[in-house]
């Protein structure tokens, strides 16, 4: 009897943990739904579409982006992490990464202009590239518009690979990374800031 009452319990407390777990399973993803939800939004107000079919097909596009890029980095980060320093294994772990991104790109082709992508490029990266462009025209006034196409050029290459970042704090790590490169372009180019502040890096939600 007391054996039975013992595996009676324990499988209550199964039940009970399980439970738990779906429900708290249940209200993240509530929470993550609602979050892309308002991002998407957030980018169509931007575009401000009049075609109905067409802010639904976008819609779908950007909402299903955002779900297939959480997805990847939940079953790739640790990979990716565990491969540090070796340059082959990593390229291999993020070729699936660079499909996502390709396959999206080519989605919104369909639908936008180009202008218009770059709109959503700019949203999905919290308005980085421009933000970072307008701190060095500030910092080096003498640029010239052959150092301003460079720096731009490289500003947007940073925008490719943070936009499919798995976090705010990932995609801002990728300007920072350029920022590196521009810094180093400027100095070789005998160019150096006129003020010694860094122009403020604009805030962002942690984002997943």
């Amino acid at each position: 009897m007391r054996k039975i009452i013992i595996v009676a319990l324990a499988l209550v407390s199964v039940a009970t943990f399980a439970a738990e777990t779906n429900s708290v399973s249940s209200e993240a993803e509530a929470k993550y739904t609602q979050a892309i939800e308002k991002r998407t939004s957030d980018i169509l107000q931007i575009l401000a579409l009049s075609d109905t079919n067409k802010i639904a097909r976008v819609h779908d596009i950007i909402i299903a982006q955002y779900r297939a890029l959480n997805a990847w980095h939940d079953a790739n980060d640790s990979k990716l992490k565990a491969a540090r320093g070796d340059t082959n294994a990593t390229a291999q772990i993020r070729a699936s990464l660079d499909t996502l991104h390709k396959d999206f790109l080519a989605k919104l082709a369909e639908n936008l202009t180009p202008e218009q992508v770059d709109a959503v490029k700019d949203k999905m990266t919290y308005g980085k590239v421009q933000f970072t462009f307008n701190g060095y025209v500030t910092q080096y006034p003498n640029l010239s518009e052959a150092n301003k196409e460079k720096i731009l050029e490289l500003l947007k290459e940073a925008r490719e690979q943070a936009m499919d970042g798995g976090s705010a704090a990932e995609k801002t790590a990728v300007f920072q990374r350029y920022k590196g490169k521009i810094n180093n372009y400027l100095s070789k180019q005998g160019l150096h800031p006129e003020k010694k502040a860094k122009p403020a890096e604009e805030s962002a939600a942690p984002e997943k």
